[in-house]
């Protein structure tokens, strides 16, 4: 299937997303009315996006000293997006969204990550609001979280820093009390921020009139010194431009310099930056030091981070789930065109070729076909599970309270999925769209070899692969008591029972049950000894096979979806999404059983090995 044609059958087929207009928050809505939100948005895409995605990789951001200069197609992308209403489709009519279900809102958000992903940072402006709504006082929501999802100001995530990368816990800004009202601020306990803030993308540039800054910092103990540890952490809003109670601007640049540009290997259309916060280039009242406002209680930064940082997750697989497609796409075009080779003939041995016969598509190769059907498997699937993460975050808000409680276990579980096994698998597509490319895949005459470069950010953004796997095999699956990783075999062996009842899909069902199995003794297995160090010391392996088993459900859900619709199986799309299923049991899921092994013996050889032996 194409793009839309994909989203469309996982969207109502597979997932029921117009069921979601019965609900009282989305009774407004039909699927009339998410059509017409998909249409629009597949449309600025293909118009303001897509035709300068190699325009903002060759004209990368400049900084002349005093601004960011960006290509004009960069400010016509960015309004159009804004003027769409999708920085705030899913909040509240109150205010100016659409209450758009995420899961439609997701979906949309395809056709641009698809068309360029580095054209716009817009999953930070929405994601930075959504932090303020979830944490924020009424006058911050208002003032700062308004005016991004209008379009007015953009937004960031400031985490990293040069010394700490992504230990948050040896961050060093500070944030002091700024005067002795500085409790009784309008906007917020005012506090003055010293530090520097490394890659930060979107971090300064002229496409909107103001910037809102989410920075983490150490407020002082009473001893004047950072309280050790992410416990120390808080959370601030650090405008650019300093505005009133009224969200008006004041004149007033902040404390917040750009004290230069990051030049990526890929993403190359967005400003990556390093700030300094509080240097003293822009005084703010005869003093150095930036104006922040603290967001929710102080040492609580990091939890309240944490709703951006995980809603950026999502966004992050599904960026890469969407570099993957775009590849796939380019690739599978390349092959019906390129005509290279001939059949195979003669007797086994032989390898026979007859020279007078016409050049075949390369296509009609099994190889090529093979690596196409991987691309298939790795991406739809991959999108799939994402938007089956954006159907929980409905359920989450929207659904009855038992619903509500279990999609939350699902997401704690999933969600270093959702950003992990995409950023590695999807990425494996695009090196397979350079290799049917052959020598003109590593050439800028097409263009999967950007999509490569650009989907290689991925495995680092928003936690690298290292700091997923812990945080599954460390936390999630063990949390409660392991009550998220049950409700996932639940749910998966619910699947199962259902793919058993079809003799097209009853061998797949019961390899996944073994599979699922086979998880569940490694995780205990992992954790026999109760030492963390030998337990994580594999966690990368027990993720990839954790993922490989959740992509084998998704797939294996999908497939009873496109059974339900026998009277479209002769449609080739769909004998396709058939093929992809089973390339994913034949070809992947038995990977599992190597990535496993290592974690069942609590494998050492990686841990222990000294220094001196590299």
């Amino acid at each position: 299937m194409r793009l839309r044609s994909t989203i469309d059958f996982l969207l109502y087929d597979w997932l029921q997303a117009e069921g979601l207009s019965r609900r009282r928050r989305f009774a407004d809505h039909s699927r009339d009315t998410f059509d017409a939100v998909m249409d629009t948005c597949e449309r600025i895409a293909r118009e303001k996006y897509a035709p300068f995605n190699r325009t903002v990789d060759l004209q990368e951001p400049q900084f002349d000293g005093e601004k960011v200069i960006l290509p004009q197609c960069t400010y016509d992308a960015r309004r159009a997006y804004a003027e769409s209403g999708m920085l705030s489709a899913a909040q509240d009519y109150a205010m100016g969204g659409m209450q758009l279900p995420y899961t439609v809102e997701a979906a949309a958000n395809c056709f641009f990550a698809a068309a360029s992903i580095s054209i716009g940072s817009n999953m930070l402006t929405s994601g930075n609001a959504n932090a303020i709504m979830a944490h924020g006082t009424e006058r911050q929501k208002q003032v700062f979280a308004a005016n991004e999802f209008n379009g007015r100001w953009a937004g960031t995530m400031c985490l990293s820093e040069p010394q700490a990368g992504s230990s948050l816990s040896d961050i060093a800004t500070r944030a002091e009390p700024d005067g002795a009202d500085f409790a009784s601020d309008a906007l917020g306990p005012r506090y003055r921020l010293k530090g520097n803030k490394m890659w930060i993308s979107a971090g300064d540039h002229e496409l909107t009139e103001n910037i809102v800054h989410l920075v983490l910092a150490k407020i002082p103990g009473p001893d004047g010194k950072p309280v050790p540890g992410v416990k120390g952490i808080s959370l601030f809003i650090v405008p650019k431009k300093l505005v009133d109670a009224e969200g008006r601007l004041t004149g007033e640049r902040n404390d917040v310099a750009l004290a230069g540009l990051n030049h990526k290997l890929g993403w190359r259309g967005t400003t990556n930056t390093l700030l300094n916060f509080g240097e003293g280039k822009y005084p703010v009242r005869a003093a150095s030091g930036a104006i922040g406002y603290l967001v929710g209680k102080p040492g609580e930064g990091l939890k309240c981070m944490f709703h951006m940082m995980n809603e950026a997750r999502i966004s992050i697989g599904m960026a890469a789930s969407m570099l993957g497609m775009a590849g796939y796409h380019a690739s599978l075009e390349y092959a019906q065109s390129r005509p290279q080779g001939r059949p195979i003939q003669g007797a086994p041995g032989g390898g026979g070729k007859d020279a007078n016969q016409p050049q075949s598509r390369i296509i009609e190769h099994a190889d090529v076909k093979r690596m196409l059907l991987a691309q298939k498997a790795y991406c739809e699937g991959a999108l799939a599970l994402n938007l089956f993460c954006a159907r929980l975050v409905d359920e989450q808000h929207t659904g009855s309270e038992q619903e509500a409680a279990e999609a939350r276990l699902l997401l704690e579980v999933l969600t270093p999925i959702a950003k992990s096994w995409p950023s590695e698998f999807c990425l494996e597509a695009n090196s397979l769209a350079i290799q049917i490319h052959g020598g003109y895949g590593y050439t800028r005459d097409f263009p999967v070899e950007q999509y490569w470069r650009d989907n290689r950010l991925n495995m680092i953004h928003e936690g690298t692969h290292g700091i997923q796997a812990l945080d599954l095999l460390g936390r999630k699956v063990v949390m409660e008591g392991g009550k998220g990783l049950q409700l996932l075999a639940a749910r998966i062996n619910a699947t199962v029972q259902k793919a058993l009842q079809h003799e097209k899909l009853a061998c797949h069902a019961n390899q996944l049950a073994r599979a699922l199995a086979d998880v569940g003794s490694a995780t205990k297995a992992a954790w026999a000894t109760g030492n963390p160090q030998e337990a994580l010391a594999n966690a990368v392996p027990y993720m990839q096979a954790f993922g490989h088993v959740v992509l084998a459900w998704i797939w294996l859900d999908v497939a009873l979806a496109l059974l339900a619709k026998d009277d479209e199986l002769a449609i080739a799309a769909h004998r396709g999404g058939m093929a992809a299923m089973r390339y994913f049991f034949h070809y992947e899921l038995p990977r599992i059983g190597a990535w496993l092994q290592v974690v069942k013996a609590r494998d050492m050889t990686c841990a222990l090995l000294e220094e001196e032996a590299f």
